[in-house]
């Protein structure tokens, strides 16, 4: 049976009911048990409001309802920190926080002391996480297993894998604070946390908002742009690799995608993924990934000169100066001189207001 991944046109007067389509469209009720708690992992790529860089408020809301709706009853939104992220600060500036207040909903904090983590040995052979973690063991929460897993990830390019969606997603929960360890490997990453998942998970699902997307060097520093589209799909591979295809990437060319695609855990040839919903076969926004100041840091300890010295510079005690100087980059350079701009412009927009509605 192929993949499927349903296409919905929106607009901020009928997202609710189109969020619901979407999930019909690509039945959800085949591939989610309604007899365990659903874990809704959301997206805080940063914890300032900023256009098409984390979950929204609506996505939120209508994936919530449309849950609901359909009888599922124990809905646990979670999320973890990063180095640089301030996930509570994110919520109440993202305007999450009215939409589980709305549906009596809490939010699991995976970094409290409360959440306990364990180590986790898994059946399949991992590509790097294995190799990664081989003092301390593959670490992941506890409470995830044997529970669904709904991703909430934006429509959104990325300085590290080009574009990031539902695969990317589960990185900001399965791994806990040292992930950053993971990035030069960070294709191979994903493919191991997908493996990962559907061994812990009874079922999986995602739905990508793209009703604002984001181009150039995201997940934070982009121009975004107003799409009106969602996506959602059971298949985290297919979703990513339509997601990307709209964007006007060659699925098979994104490394993870291939990896994921050649392992037979999902499907990223676009000719086999089954379409409901929109014709998209013309759709091309023509994006591209582009790097900023911190990136191309990162880049060259990763990948470049620097390689030589990643241990050194992410791996022992000097390693704050690396969160140090992102915060100073994004938080209160950036973000001041453009970022404030852009929002304020976006305010203005039907999407903006419906933003502003959630507070």
């Amino acid at each position: 049976m192929k993949s499927r991944v349903a296409v919905v046109k929106t607009t901020p007067e009928t997202v609710l009911d189109d969020i619901d389509r979407a999930l019909e469209l690509a039945h959800v009720n085949r591939f989610l048990q309604k007899n365990v708690p659903t874990i809704l992992k959301i997206n805080i790529s940063w914890h300032f409001w900023y256009p098409a860089c984390s979950t929204t408020p609506w996505q939120l809301d209508g994936v919530t309802a449309a849950l609901s709706r359909r009888g599922y009853k124990n809905l646990i939104p979670a999320q973890n920190r990063t180095v640089v992220i301030n996930p509570k600060l994110g919520a109440e500036n993202l305007h999450l926080n009215s939409v589980m207040e709305k549906h009596g909903l809490k939010f699991v904090h995976l970094y409290e002391p409360d959440v306990e983590w364990i180590t986790y040995k898994p059946k399949a052979n991992m590509l790097v996480l294995d190799k990664v973690y081989e003092k301390q063991g593959i670490q992941i929460p506890k409470m995830f297993i044997g529970k669904n897993a709904f991703h909430l990830p934006t429509l959104k390019t990325h300085v590290f894998t080009t574009m990031t969606g539902a695969m990317k997603n589960a990185f900001g929960g399965l791994l806990n604070d040292n992930r950053h360890w993971t990035h030069s490997v960070i294709h191979e990453t994903l493919v191991d946390l997908l493996q990962i998942q559907k061994e812990i998970h009874p079922g999986m699902f995602c739905l990508t908002d793209g009703t604002i997307a984001g181009n150039g060097a995201g997940p934070r520093i982009m121009e975004p742009q107003i799409k009106n589209y969602l996506l959602a799909s059971a298949d985290s591979v297919a979703i990513d690799a339509i997601a990307a295809k709209m964007m006007g990437f060659d699925p098979m060319k994104l490394k993870f995608l291939n990896l994921a695609h050649e392992k037979g855990l999902g499907t990223a040839r676009p000719q086999d993924i089954e379409i409901a919903g929109e014709d998209i076969s013309t759709v091309n926004f023509h994006f591209e990934s582009k790097d900023t100041f911190a990136s191309k840091g990162q880049k060259a300890i990763y990948w470049g000169k620097l390689k030589p010295f990643e241990h050194v510079l992410l791996r022992s005690p000097l390693v704050p100066w690396s969160y140090i100087a992102s915060r100073a980059f994004h938080d209160f350079f950036w973000y001041n001189i453009f970022g404030k701009t852009i929002v304020k412009k976006f305010l203005n927009t039907a999407w903006g207001k419906l933003f502003e509605s959630y507070k």
